[in-house]
């Protein structure tokens, strides 16, 4: 069933009829049910603004929704942005994109809170025992999943493997991986190669297009203007760098809230191919490089993460307070830790909202682009690759109490040592693993069910 034509009573400035008002209600219903990572949050967006609500053709939908897969960030937060700016402008994005972080904000904030002043405390331990063997089982899953999706032939499966290699066993720069990528598919679309070929996503078929109260043609706030995009570029780069040059000359560049800006601000420049992508590269340089976290830390944040609605790439606000609450310079260590967490959300996100405001009147003229189709398609591809790095990155600091670095004819990774095997914890990773596979269980009782079980082992004393 489908939703009436919108009231009268709405803006005369929005041809649609969809009042704002009416808006504001779905994005936070949106907001809410945006759990189970990017591809249950599109689906949720999918079920309301294209089915239920009947806002969005099917094919504009699945337009934006690969206009935002190649753009670095969350592409569910930046597709939730990009409708509401269709419907409302920019007020209209600011309100879809903010309202779908600010629920994972204030959970994340609220656990990083009760994670830093109780974490050491058993049934807390326990709890992110539970989680961390479960998130393993769903980062496998993700594996999987976009692997089913992206090796459609051998060239795809090529550059996966590659990009595992690369990235694995001789520490190739994430970003460095990805600009391969899309070179190879940009090329190769350009000489005609069907391997490079869109790969198409959403719920849909595609025969089944609905026809939106927008209509197929280009509204005027998303026809590329010059002067409109420069003045929206230097608003946007201005909140982004401003704070973070502003901290540079006001603490220099050895400074925790100094060091949070530049990496979050380096990250969300190349963060392609969604969270799970480029979690390797901010565990592997937050615990390995400023040794903010932990690895084992870092699970516990993307258990948060997983856990709460809102993009899992929410999980650097953990960072950041965990960053900040060890290193205070002076201030009170739950306020360092607040302001360090807040910090590195708003340089993570509001480069998304650049990328939108002023890009995507120039992605609309580029409808059916096959070179930049072929670029994703690689992208996407040595995206499998770079995930299977992360799997085996969180198997080894989750099954293993002690790993050691191998070092080798240009070779560099971690190696497990085997008699440190963690015995509950690769049962309980297992039985996770079985249930999500065998049995499809949903991924929040899959949560649910490894915490409660950490703290049942915890009352056995067996961890």
């Amino acid at each position: 069933m489908t939703d009436l034509p919108a009231s009268k009573t709405a803006a005369p400035d929005f041809a649609h009829g969809i009042s704002f008002s009416e808006a504001l209600i779905v994005w936070v219903r949106v907001a809410i049910l945006s759990f189970g990572g990017p591809a249950g949050q599109i689906a949720v967006m999918h079920r309301i603004l294209v089915e239920e609500k009947n806002w969005i053709s099917e094919g504009r939908f699945l337009h934006a929704l690969n206009y935002c897969m190649l753009l670095p960030g969350p592409e569910a937060q930046q597709l939730a942005t990009y409708i509401g700016w269709l419907l409302h402008r920019t007020v209209g994005g600011l309100v879809a994109g903010g309202l779908f972080i600010l629920p994972g904000i204030i959970a994340i904030m609220a656990l990083s809170y009760i994670y830093a002043a109780y974490g050491n405390v058993g049934f807390v331990e326990a709890l992110f025992f539970g989680l961390k063997a479960a998130v393993l089982a769903i980062v496998v899953q993700a594996v999987v999943r976009v692997g089913k999706r992206a090796l459609r032939n051998q060239v795809m499966i090529a550059i996966a493997a590659i990009a595992f290699v690369a990235i694995f066993f001789f520490a190739v720069p994430f970003p460095v991986i990805i600009i391969a990528a899309g070179i190879v598919g940009f090329i190769g679309a350009r000489l005609g190669r069907q391997e490079f070929e869109a790969i198409e996503h959403g719920g849909g078929k595609e025969a089944a297009v609905i026809d939106s109260m927008l209509g197929e043609a280009i509204p005027d706030h998303l026809r590329p203007n010059p002067a409109r995009t420069l003045r929206v570029a230097a608003i946007w780069l201005a909140l982004w760098l401003i704070p973070v040059a502003a901290l540079l000359i006001g603490f220099g560049p050895n400074n925790v809230f100094s060091q949070i800006a530049i990496f979050f601000s380096k990250m969300a420049m190349v963060t392609f191919g969604g969270a799970y992508a480029v979690l390797a590269y901010v565990a592997q340089q937050a615990a390995e490089y400023y040794h903010w976290v932990s690895p084992r830390e870092m699970l516990d944040g993307l258990g948060m993460a997983e856990t709460t609605p809102g993009p899992l790439i929410m999980v650097v606000q953990f960072v950041g307070f965990m960053a900040a609450f060890r290193d205070a310079g002076g201030l009170p260590p739950m306020l360092a830790a607040t302001l360090g967490g807040l910090l590195a959300t708003w340089v993570t996100f509001t480069p998304c909202f650049l990328w939108i405001f002023a890009g995507a009147p120039y992605i609309e003229k580029m409808r059916g682009n096959k070179a930049l189709a072929g670029a994703l398609s690689a992208i996407t591809a040595a995206v499998v690759g770079v995930i299977l790095n992360l799997s085996i990155w969180f198997s080894l600091h989750t099954l293993f109490r002690q790993t050691f670095e191998v070092r080798s004819f240009g070779f560099s990774f971690d190696a497990p040592v085997f008699s440190s095997v963690d015995v509950p914890a690769l049962i309980l990773a297992v039985a996770a693993a079985t249930a999500i596979f065998r049995f499809n269980v949903g991924m929040l009782t899959v949560l649910a069910a490894s915490c409660i079980t950490g703290i049942l082992l915890r009352l056995a004393s067996v961890i």
